[in-house]
């Protein structure tokens, strides 16, 4: 598929579009934060607070992370409801919540609706609390950067939460021809398999429930769950089923090179970490806090030279 023929918001730079009402910069101080769970090690304050240094914010972006809280995703309307008292301008969102967080929302943009997952809440200046999903365009500009040559005809996709429906859409706009869903619930595989189906084509996406067999004929294997995270350590797939003919994608970000992509490399493979989707939907999510574009290559830099550190 030929950028030309890609959705409307991934011909715009494959960023989701600014909503009206956050076109115009936002008065300062601009205070965002992220929800999740096991997320100490985020690079995403540093990289979102330097961004908004340079563009000469007071710029404050605060961790949430229900694991230290002792909380899970039931306390979610709280969280919400402690936000808006305290002013914020928006929240990011990952896992477990990119999905739960949809019924207290006002209102989602028509790429968060059709995916089914939220990883950008903006509090709008009316009171709506409006979703947004930038994880798909920067899942979609990463792998257009470092792996839009690799073949693609059978591509296995490791998860099916909110981070999989956003990545599976983007594999699917890149022209993946068949999509293998495997997740640890077999029902929501199956679900996301049918969504995508529904706006790709019969059979772009199935959900196969015997993961050797689906990884034998792939040309490419993506891992949308957190399973190698500093807090989830381990591995998404066994190491006998990966062999050097198969590109490898990981949107974890901490560590930057999993265990998975590690033996990836070691075998030969192609691969692709984190960082790169990681940047990019900061940059489309910074955009959305505050009416400003976010340097991306500026971003990068940052990212770099964080990593560097750890």
């Amino acid at each position: 598929m030929q950028i030309a023929d890609m959705p409307i918001e991934w011909q715009r730079d494959g960023r989701a579009a600014v909503p009206t009402a956050t076109v115009l910069a936002r008065s300062n101080p601009t205070l965002v934060g992220l929800i999740g769970s096991g997320i100490q090690l985020s690079r995403m304050p540093a990289l979102h607070e330097r961004e908004g240094a340079e563009q000469g914010l007071t710029y404050i972006y605060r961790l949430v992370d229900l694991e230290v809280l002792g909380l899970d995703v039931e306390a979610l309307p709280q969280l919400i409801v402690a936000a808006r008292r305290l002013a914020f301008t928006g929240l990011n969102v990952t896992h477990p919540c990119k999905q739960a967080i949809i019924p207290l929302l006002d209102e989602l943009s028509p790429r968060a609706g059709a995916l089914g997952a939220v990883n950008t809440v903006v509090f709008e200046a009316d009171g709506r609390l409006v979703g947004h999903n930038t994880d798909w365009s920067g899942f979609a500009e990463s792998f257009r950067r470092e792996l839009a040559d690799v073949p693609r005809r059978r591509v296995v996709l490791l998860g099916a939460g909110g981070a999989g429906a956003a990545v599976g859409h983007a594999l699917l706009a890149f022209g993946v021809g068949e999509l293998s869903i495997i997740d640890t619930s077999t029902a929501r595989a199956s679900q996301l398999a049918a969504d995508l189906c529904g706006r790709f084509g019969e059979g772009r996406a199935i959900a196969p429930r015997d993961l050797a067999r689906a990884v034998d004929p792939a040309d490419g294997i993506v891992n949308a769950t957190p399973v190698g995270m500093a807090n989830h350590a381990g591995m998404p797939v066994p190491c006998e089923l990966l062999r050097p003919d198969l590109w490898v994608a990981d949107i974890v970000y901490f560590p930057l090179e999993t265990r998975l992509l590690r033996i990836a490399r070691e075998l030969g493979c192609r691969t692709m970490a984190g960082g790169g989707m990681a940047v990019f939907q900061a940059a489309d999510a910074f955009r959305l806090f505050t009416g400003l574009e976010a340097n991306a290559e500026r971003m990068i830099e940052h990212f770099e030279t964080l990593s560097a550190l750890r």
